[in-house]
């Protein structure tokens, strides 16, 4: 109780002292009210200036130790998906689909009967004008055959005729001799001439059938349904129309190019990291299998293309998708390094600046490889030394904020005042796949 009591005598007091000040400056002249304001001024400015001297000059730095880890160099690069092991099913037949023996997604084998299409006027022109060459071409490989058979035969009556006198042949014998040997070889290529034509009608004559067959074994993804219109142009005009597609097994192959500064980094059977634009979630993986040195320009760049084959397939990956890769052209472990902001390049070599008991120190280090973020200290430096990243300097005009610089660069982010501000350090992760 005692101790309230005072506390509120001191108030009371203090309280009748501004009381009284407060009326002696309204009582007083206004030259003495200006005369005041002025003098608290003064001093306001005065303890002002003086805190600004004591600060200005000041500098600190952000530092981050020399520590041990993985580096990862890697060249970037966009390109798409050029194969997904997708087979195209065509035909050049036209008219209405009257049937559907398949289902989308559907597992069929090669030869398998998709689809049949009941012909319009020009389905039929083509479909019986290609049959007419499909018969030319078996009559054509059934003559060449007996031109074949009956070389073979003169040619053993030569041989007959000519036995017993391998020492001894004449110029008469030898000539019947050539002259036989070169017909039969001139009818053998007429044959193989009247075969490969004979495959070239076959296939022509089933593109315009009716009846349409899987080329091949896998999953198919129909392009139509049965009553669709398969439009027609001129008979002799024919253009291949798709009816489905048909994926079998194997991983996607992707195209992308690559700049004439990163090729000579790209090698084949290096790493690679894959994304798509399309699937965000999704990171795959690959491999670097072929680099074309010869290179493309366009507009005065050039660029080379270089075919990545990813490790595993996923039915959500399609042909013609923007892929962005990443290709890991080198990977060192339990290596020094340090930021590359800490790293100063000059006409003396490359040194960084480090720092021991409060003191700045220049020292000349030798480097190895760097990425975007860390460089490799081959020499010059230890593990566990601390280099300065950035400093920080503040003058009086800057009042109290603080502007964070590199030592090698332009104005950086804006930073919380203080002596050393120490980075997390750690090493580079390791990429997807490694």
């Amino acid at each position: 109780m005692v101790k309230k009591e005072i506390e509120k005598e001191k108030e009371s007091r203090i309280a009748g002292k501004i009381t009284k000040l407060k009326n002696w400056f309204l009582k007083s002249s206004w030259k003495m009210k200006v005369l005041i304001l002025l003098v608290i001024l003064g001093i306001g400015f005065l303890v002002n200036t003086m805190i600004g001297k004591s600060q200005d000059g000041k500098v600190t730095y952000q530092t981050s130790k020399v520590e041990k880890g993985t580096l990862i160099t890697s060249v970037s690069a966009t390109g798409s998906v050029t194969t997904s092991n997708i087979q195209e099913v065509t035909t050049q037949a036209t008219g209405v689909v009257k049937k559907m023996y398949v289902e989308d997604g559907q597992e069929v084998v090669k030869g398998q009967t998709i689809a049949e299409i009941e012909l319009d006027l020009v389905g039929e022109q083509r479909n019986a004008s290609a049959y007419a060459s499909y018969l030319n071409a078996v009559k054509g490989v059934n003559s060449a055959n007996n031109s074949v058979r009956s070389a073979r035969a003169s040619l053993d009556v030569v041989y007959d005729q000519i036995k017993g006198h391998d020492n001894d042949e004449t110029l008469s014998m030898k000539e019947t001799r050539t002259k036989a040997e070169v017909s039969y070889d001139n009818a053998y290529d007429g044959l193989k001439t009247a075969q490969a034509s004979l495959v070239s009608a076959q296939f022509s004559y089933n593109q315009t059938s009716p009846i349409i067959k899987a080329p091949s074994s896998g999953t198919i993804n129909l392009s139509v349904a049965q009553g669709l219109q398969l439009s027609a142009g001129s008979s002799s005009d024919a253009s291949n129309k798709r009816v489905a597609t048909i994926t079998s097994e194997g991983t996607p192959i992707i195209t992308v190019g690559i700049s004439e500064i990163d090729i000579a980094n790209v090698k084949t059977n290096q790493k690679v990291n894959i994304t798509f634009d399309s699937l965000s979630d999704m990171t795959f993986t690959g491999k670097v299998v072929a680099i074309d040195k010869l290179g493309t320009t366009t507009s005065d760049v050039v660029t080379y293309t270089a075919l990545v084959q990813m490790d595993s397939a996923s039915p959500k990956i399609l042909s013609n998708m923007v892929a962005n890769v990443n290709i890991l052209t080198e990977v060192k472990t339990d290596v020094l390094m340090i930021p590359s902001g800490a790293i100063n390049t000059s006409s003396d070599g490359v040194s960084v600046q480090t720092m021991k008991d409060g003191e700045v120190i220049w020292v000349q280090v030798e480097v190895g490889i760097s990425n975007d973020t860390h460089t490799e200290i081959v020499s010059g430096i230890n593990e566990g030394d601390e280099v300065v990243t950035s400093t920080t300097a503040q003058s009086a005009s800057s009042e109290s904020s603080d502007s964070t610089t590199s030592p090698f660069s332009g104005i950086g982010r804006t930073q919380s005042s203080g002596t050393v501000i120490r980075s997390s350090g750690g090493g580079v992760p390791m990429g997807p796949g490694l």
